[in-house]
């Protein structure tokens, strides 16, 4: 029996809204786990899957295989701290007023070097009273649970110490490990041995801590925060038969050469941690009914990897300071292979976390991004917005490249200064001189064609915006020096 061409539609449409309420009633009863991989300055174009010619990225490329991969993914600042505490709370760093690192005791920035601006004092402690995404999910009946780097409190008995009054713990997790793992930062406490053999990796105690936790029964939901403490520096590994294989495939005339072969030596370690986990994941039964995503802190390091074709770096609002990868897998809600373009930003975690959640929040600049997991097409001109009122470096300023260019392998002087991205459009202001740089994303993504007096009439509706925005959050701004 033939049924007309209108019956088969008919027939699709209720297939899909059969399938639709399905999907639905399954999240309202049986919220997701949340596996959230933070690395630490992995830059924008370092990943196999997004083109690297050399970096071997298998575990990473299996995660974006079965899952989206983000393109124009940002991170909230182009610092640790300050990124770090964006995300967990949703909102910008200029509402928060933490836009640089944390430190071991109060003060202002020393620098080397004159300055004309003096940055704001410095913040050392995420404030108890701002609500984290684990509170917020603890409040919708999740377990919490947080590994490795969290730099968000001064810092106690050592460098990245935890503090017992604004660690993890403080501020909504229920299981908390301290732990630098296999990172070069424990290697004065627990020396490692060089490795020869092929395939083999230094035991990692953090990492082994989160596999523990995702293969445990949970009775309950839960958000699990894998803070990696890789790539950052030191970039050292012991693994020798990494080093010796990049050695032989990295091209001889590249800049900074014996870097970025301990690079991508250090890199492929992340990319093994990343496995593991998402192993333990697969072994414990609950991968299919887990949001991962896995992102970076920010930009990556001038003197290790080649950011290009975005210019800057880690520590400035040019595009390779702040774009970073980003990938998201949720078997059966997210498509595989897929890919989005939609600008999304670090402080959007906590409203799309808590979304999948089944809750809402209140009072945050992030947005939730479910629909862009879903495929969804949604409104793509909202302002993405980024404030560092510092300086940077601060030993070293005065020699640092005063420029700043695409693949300049060098650390470049960074003066305050603010960005706003709208659609195709982004400004960077630069408080020293109130000037302002204005540039078309899609068809200069490496920020080498000034528009700011060419399109002016875009340049000052956005500078206005920009101003507009950072008075209402009560940004704190660089003042003159006395």
């Amino acid at each position: 029996m033939r049924f007309p061409a209108t019956c088969w539609w008919l027939l699709a449409i209720l297939i899909g809204m059969t399938a639709a309420a399905n999907r639905g009633a399954v999240r309202a009863s049986d919220p997701p786990n949340i596996l959230f991989i933070l690395a630490d300055d992995l830059a924008w174009s370092d990943l196999a899957c997004d083109g690297h010619p050399w970096h071997q990225t298998p575990n990473i490329d299996r995660l974006a295989a079965d899952g989206m991969r983000f393109s124009h993914a940002y991170a909230s600042a182009p610092i640790c701290s300050a990124s770090r505490a964006s995300l967990m709370t949703g909102k910008t760093t200029a509402r928060l007023g933490f836009e640089f690192v944390t430190k071991d005791k109060p003060g202002f920035q020393k620098i080397e070097g004159t300055t004309l601006l003096q940055a704001p004092p410095l913040t050392l402690n995420l404030p108890l009273a701002e609500s984290t995404v684990a509170e917020h999910l603890s409040g919708l009946g999740y377990q919490t649970a947080f590994f490795g780097k969290w730099h968000l409190n001064q810092h106690h008995g050592g460098y990245l110490g935890w503090s017992p009054t604004h660690g993890p713990a403080a501020q909504g997790f229920e299981t908390a490990v301290e732990d630098f793992g296999a990172h070069p930062y424990s290697w004065k406490r627990n020396p490692v041995k060089t490795i020869e053999r092929a395939g083999e990796y230094a035991a990692d105690s953090m990492v082994d801590q989160v596999c523990q936790y995702l293969g445990k029964k949970h009775q309950r939901p839960f958000f699990a925060m894998a803070s990696s403490f890789y790539v950052h520096t030191p970039v050292k590994t012991p693994c020798q038969w990494l080093v010796d294989r990049f050695d032989q495939v990295i091209p001889q005339d590249i800049a900074n050469r014996k870097q970025r072969v301990a690079y991508a030596a250090f890199l492929q370690t992340l990319d093994h941690h990343v496995g593991r986990m998402l192993d333990a994941l697969d072994a414990s039964g609950q991968a299919d009914n887990t949001l991962v995503v896995f992102m970076s802190d920010n930009g990556g390091h001038p003197e290790y990897v080649s950011n290009a074709p975005l210019r800057g770096s880690k520590w400035n609002l040019y595009e390779g300071g702040i774009r970073v990868p980003m990938i998201a897998r949720w078997p059966g809600e997210i498509d595989a292979a897929s890919e989005s373009d939609m600008p999304v930003v670090g402080y959007d975690l906590l409203p799309t976390f808590v979304d999948v959640a089944g809750g809402a929040v209140e009072n945050v600049d992030g947005v939730s991004i479910r629909g862009v997991l879903h495929g969804e097409s949604v409104a793509s001109d909202r302002s993405l917005l980024w404030h560092f009122p510092y300086y940077h470096p601060e030993r070293g300023y005065k020699d640092a490249k005063r420029t700043i260019g695409i693949d300049d392998f060098r650390v470049s002087q960074t003066r305050p200064q603010s960005a706003l991205r709208r659609g195709r459009y982004k400004l960077i202001w630069f408080a020293e001189d109130d000037r302002v740089e204005l540039y078309d994303l899609e068809s200069d993504p490496g920020e080498q064609h000034d528009l700011s007096a060419t399109s002016a009439e875009i340049a000052d509706t956005l500078r206005r915006e920009l101003r507009l925005k950072l008075k209402s959050m009560n940004a704190r701004m660089a003042t003159p020096v006395e």
